[in-house]
């Protein structure tokens, strides 16, 4: 399998997991349907291919809509007002006097 290809489908996998799955399954579906001669296994698995890529499709839509995007809001300042605590060293331990 082409290295490209793998990344893509992993980069798929991270991004939208339960399209992934659903889209796994409906392949998964449609080769043992195609194979063993049941085409309501395979009809059901284009289905559910079908259906999951156009209601992401759609909700993609959807969400590009709305998204406004807003400048992000400081809580805190940039600089503290107060000043920087110094260093602190680990001072080298005596061993104990017997």
């Amino acid at each position: 399998m082409n290295p490209g290809l793998i990344r893509l489908i992993k980069s798929f996998y991270r991004r939208e997991p339960a399209v992934a799955l659903v889209v796994t399954a409906g392949t998964v579906d449609i080769a043992l349907g195609g194979l063993s001669a049941h085409w309501s296994l395979l009809a059901f698995g284009l289905g559910a291919i079908g259906l999951t890529l156009a209601l992401r499709w759609r909700l993609g839509q959807y969400q590009g809509l709305t998204e406004v995007r807003q400048k992000s809001v400081l809580l805190l300042p940039e600089q503290s007002s107060r000043p920087s605590l110094p260093n602190l060293s680990v001072a080298k331990k005596q061993p104990p006097r017997s």
